[in-house]
């Protein structure tokens, strides 16, 4: 069991969100798989992923080559068992090039309140180091950092 669980509520959403942020910013892959559902269908960018074990494959892969990653998630919509979130992220790759990477992210939950299925679209802008807007050590958001939407992004 994970909660929160559905029926999903406006805070109750919120939270959902805040601790899958905490989450994938630890950028533990095995930690984060635990949040699915063991059979846990994903559409990510062009990837599809099955599973726990897929998961942990993809995640490790993914923080393998975006380095210094930090993530905040916002809620854009929820109903009973479902939460849109819309996202950014900052990263760099070996060789020192900076990314944002912009995405939406639709969730649907199991009653315990594992994810059984996510659909990620995403896309990557280049960005100067100078243009980095997310700072702060790396881990979990401190909880005075900007939001997505007080950046203006």
């Amino acid at each position: 069991m994970r909660p929160p669980l559905p029926p999903f509520t406006l805070e109750t959403a919120r939270l959902k969100i805040q601790a899958a942020e905490d989450g994938w910013n630890s950028r533990d892959a095995v930690r984060v798989a635990q949040a699915y559902t063991p059979d846990s269908i994903w559409r990510n960018r062009s990837e599809f992923i099955r599973g726990r074990d897929q998961i942990v494959a993809f995640l490790t892969r993914k923080w393998e080559g975006e380095l210094d990653y930090r993530l905040i998630k916002e809620l854009w919509a929820h109903s009973k068992n479902r939460i849109a979130v819309r996202f950014a992220y900052e990263w760099h790759d070996q060789a020192g090039n900076w990314y944002r990477s912009y995405g939406n992210e639709n969730r649907e939950f199991a009653s315990d309140g594992l994810m059984r299925w996510r659909i990620a679209s995403i896309n990557d802008v280049a960005i100067r180091e100078a243009d980095r807007l997310f700072f702060w050590p790396l881990g979990q958001r401190p909880s005075g950092h900007p939001s997505l939407s007080t950046l203006g992004l």
